[in-house]
C-alpha cells in the first residue's frame, strides 16, 4: 500500500486556467498548494506559440511570455509545480474529507490527499486515426500541438511541403508554423464552405501569402510507406485528388482532456464533452473543481486563466465550510447550438452567490444571421437575449447573461437555451 501524503489543494494541469488557481489559491493562503504537470515545463500551450495574442489588450505578449509570467506569479505566491507528474487513478478508499489522487513521477510512484483539486487538464486536438483516416502509418503526421512543439520547442526540421486539414484561426497558425520550419504549405483544406477565421486572416493566407484554401473538400486517404508522400482528398462533386506532400497537419478538433475526470466518475456534459459544472465551477464529485479548456474546448487562453481564478475563488470558500451544491437544474441547448458552459444551476434565493456569476459561454454549429437567444424551463419563457452581432459564426464564442437565473424555478426541469 503505497503511503498517502497530504496536501491542502491539489491542482492538475499546468497550463493558464491550473496556474492562475494556484497563484490565487497560495496568495490567499490556501495552505500547501501542489500543481501537477506532465510535461518537462508549465506553462500549457502558450509554451510553444511564439505569435501575439496573448496578455492583455495593453500589455500584449507572446505565448511563451504570458507563460512565463503565470508560472512565476504562482511560483512567488508559494504554489509548488512538479513537472513530469503524471496524476493516472483515484483512491477508492479516500480518507474521510479528503481526496486521493494516484500519481506517478520522477521519484516514483505516489498518492496524494488533498481538501480540495482543480482539474485544469486542458484539451487536445483528435489525432489522425480519431478522425478516422485510412492510410498507411508514415512519417510526417502531425496535430497543431506536435507541430508546434517540434518546431519551436525542440527546433526540429518536418518536411517540405505540407497540407494543413482545417481553415480555423489554429489552422492558419499551424501555416505559419510550418512557413517558420522553411516548407512551403500545399493548401489549406476544410469541409466547409469557407475558411472558419475572419474574412482578413482568410484572404492574407490566400492574396499575400499565395496559400491555395480548397473548400468544401475532406481528406480521405494518407498515402506512402516510411515517409508521407501524399493526401487523397475528395471534393464535394465527388471528385477525388491527390495532394503531393511530405507532411500533414490536422487542426482544430479539439476535445477535453477528460481522462482524468472520467475514471473519477464524474458526470460529463453531452455538448461539452467535459465535466458537468455549476457556475462557481463545483463537479458531481465533492470537494474537486474543473476549469479552463478541459471544460470548454477550446477558448483563449485569457479565458481560461480567469476560469482557473474563479475556481479558486470556489476552492476557498469550501476550504471555509460551505456546502457542497446540490446535483442542480441542467442547461441545456438546442440545435444549433453546440454547447453550453457552465450547464448546471443550483437556485438558492435564500442564500446569494458570493459574487454574481459570469455569463455562459456558448458555440453553435452554423452561422447564425441576427442571433436572438432564448431560455425556457417547462415551457415557460424567462430570458430572450438579442446578440449584437450582425452572423454569428462556429468559431467564436457567445455569451448569455444571468439576469434570468433568480427566474429559475428550484423545483422545475432542465433549463432549455435556443437560438433563432
Amino acid at each position: 500500500m503505497t503511503a498517502v501524503r497530504q496536501v491542502d489543494v491539489l491542482v492538475v494541469g499546468a497550463g493558464p486556467a491550473g496556474l492562475a488557481a494556484a497563484a490565487r489559491l497560495a496568495t490567499a493562503g490556501a495552505g500547501r498548494v501542489e500543481v501537477l504537470e506532465r510535461e518537462t515545463r508549465p506553462g500549457g500551450v502558450p509554451r510553444h506559440c511564439p505569435h501575439g495574442g496573448f496578455g492583455t489588450w495593453t500589455r500584449p505578449l507572446t505565448g511563451p511570455r504570458y507563460a512565463h509570467l503565470l508560472t512565476a506569479a504562482a511560483e512567488r505566491a508559494g504554489a509548488v509545480i512538479r513537472t513530469r507528474t503524471t496524476a493516472l487513478d483515484w483512491e477508492v478508499a479516500a480518507t474521510s474529507g479528503t481526496t486521493v489522487l494516484l500519481t506517478v513521477g520522477p521519484e516514483g510512484p505516489e498518492a496524494l490527499a488533498a481538501r480540495a483539486v482543480v482539474l485544469a487538464t486542458g484539451a487536445r486536438e483528435r489525432t489522425r486515426a480519431a478522425r478516422l483516416v485510412p492510410g498507411t502509418r508514415p512519417a510526417g503526421v502531425y496535430t497543431t500541438g506536435e507541430l508546434q512543439q517540434a518546431v519551436h520547442l525542440f527546433g526540429q526540421r518536418i518536411g517540405t511541403r505540407a497540407v494543413v486539414v482545417g481553415a480555423r484561426d489554429v489552422s492558419y497558425a499551424a501555416a505559419r508554423t510550418v512557413r517558420t520550419a522553411g516548407a512551403e504549405v500545399v493548401a489549406l483544406v476544410t469541409e466547409h464552405p469557407r475558411a472558419r477565421t475572419s474574412p482578413a486572416r482568410a484572404r492574407s493566407a490566400r492574396l499575400v501569402q499565395g496559400v491555395p484554401l480548397l473548400t468544401d473538400t475532406t481528406v480521405t486517404e494518407l498515402l506512402g510507406h516510411g515517409r508521407l508522400s501524399g493526401v487523397r482528398v475528395r471534393h464535394r462533386d465527388g471528385r477525388t485528388t491527390v495532394l503531393p506532400c511530405d507532411t500533414v497537419v490536422f487542426t482544430g478538433d479539439f476535445v477535453p482532456d477528460h481522462e482524468l475526470a472520467r475514471r473519477g466518475a464524474l458526470d460529463l456534459d453531452p455538448g461539452t464533452r467535459g465535466p458537468a459544472v455549476h457556475t462557481a465551477l463545483h463537479t458531481s464529485r465533492p470537494g474537486v473543481f474543473a476549469a479552463g479548456n478541459l471544460l470548454h474546448a477550446v477558448e483563449p487562453a485569457g479565458t481560461a486563466a480567469r476560469e482557473g481564478a474563479r475556481a479558486a475563488a470556489a476552492v476557498l470558500r469550501h476550504l471555509a465550510g460551505a456546502p457542497w451544491p446540490h446535483p442542480g437544474i441542467p442547461v441545456t441547448v438546442e440545435a444549433p447550438l453546440r454547447w453550453i458552459t457552465p450547464n448546471l444551476l443550483t437556485p438558492d434565493r435564500s442564500h446569494p452567490a458570493a459574487a454574481p456569476p459570469p455569463p455562459h459561454l456558448l458555440r453553435i454549429d452554423a452561422p447564425l444571421p441576427r442571433p436572438v437567444l432564448y431560455v425556457h424551463q417547462d415551457g415557460r419563457l424567462l430570458h430572450r437575449a438579442r446578440l449584437g452581432v450582425r452572423t454569428a459564426q462556429p468559431h467564436r464564442t457567445l455569451t448569455l447573461g444571468v439576469s434570468w437565473h433568480g427566474r429559475v424555478d428550484p423545483e422545475g426541469g432542465e433549463v432549455r437555451v435556443s437560438a433563432g
